[in-house]
């Protein structure tokens, strides 16, 4: 593998979101945080000057990378000769991953774009029967939002999602000092290991709508913010409907889902 470091540098650019991370020992901590279970391939996702690739290129696992920026697809391409023909200049909001994975399992990994780092996730559990596994860098607020438990004031529309087909572990947090430039914020890296059973025993787009609707009036009992399900008054009179959305577990908002599925039937 040829890494030179000292070679020209790409420029971080602030409508893509980068912040390169320039820590070597957080590089290969976050790399570490892959169990490599159930998949022999890995896709980082933004993976800027290679930080964190070269780690992955050490690893028995095929990695690859996807990248919208074309100077640092151009740097991975000089600096990295054995990963060329997995680098996928692409946006990965916008790319059909098949393309490339064609059905097959892969894990998810990187320094992931503030921007766009909701966005990701959203995308990952579209296509969660290919990802067993998901872990990386966010926000420090984002990352313990997505792992946060009911009760908690941060609680919300992605924890209880991304926690109905995964199990979240917020791993540690990352300073701003290790970026070039280094962001306003904390940094938080967790991973997201897909449960067993992920085929939940309700209408997956159903539960989505109600998470969704439920906490955008988050401070109502569910008995007002879900009034436009035009449920009866007989299912509304279920304690269940007196509690606030952040007052419900992952698997209690389940069970509402049946409810809410067999009261509209």
């Amino acid at each position: 593998m040829a890494y030179k470091p000292n070679q020209h540098q790409v420029k971080a650019k602030k409508h893509l979101g980068q912040h390169f991370l320039n820590d070597e020992s957080v590089a290969q901590k976050i790399a570490e945080t892959l169990v490599l279970k159930n998949y022999e391939k890995v896709l980082e996702i933004g993976p800027g000057m290679g930080v964190l690739t070269k780690y992955l290129l050490k690893k028995d696992i095929e990695t690859y990378v996807i990248e919208i920026d074309t100077e640092s697809v151009d740097y991975l391409q000089a600096n990295y000769l054995n990963l060329a023909p997995r680098i996928i200049e692409k946006d990965f909001l916008k790319y059909d991953l098949n393309e490339t994975f064609k059905g097959e399992s892969f894990a998810i990994i990187g320094n992931f774009p503030y921007n766009i780092s909701t966005q990701i996730v959203f995308k990952a559990l579209e296509m969660r029967d290919q990802i067993p596994e998901f872990s990386g860098m966010f926000q420090k607020e984002v990352a313990q939002r997505i792992c946060s438990k009911e009760g908690s004031k941060v609680y919300g529309i992605l924890s209880v999602l991304t926690q109905a087909f995964y199990n979240a572990e917020y791993l540690f947090t990352v300073p701003p000092s290790v970026f070039n430039p280094p962001p306003k914020v904390e940094s938080g890296v967790l991973r997201l290991i897909r449960k067993e059973n992920h085929t939940l025993p309700c209408d997956e787009k159903l539960l989505f709508k109600t998470v969704k609707t439920a906490f955008q009036q988050r401070r109502k009992t569910l008995r007002n913010s879900l009034k436009t399900f035009n449920l009866s008054d007989n299912l509304k009179a279920n304690v269940i409907f007196g509690k606030r959305p952040e007052q419900l577990s992952v698997e209690a908002f389940i069970e509402l889902t049946q409810l809410i599925e067999n009261d509209i039937l």
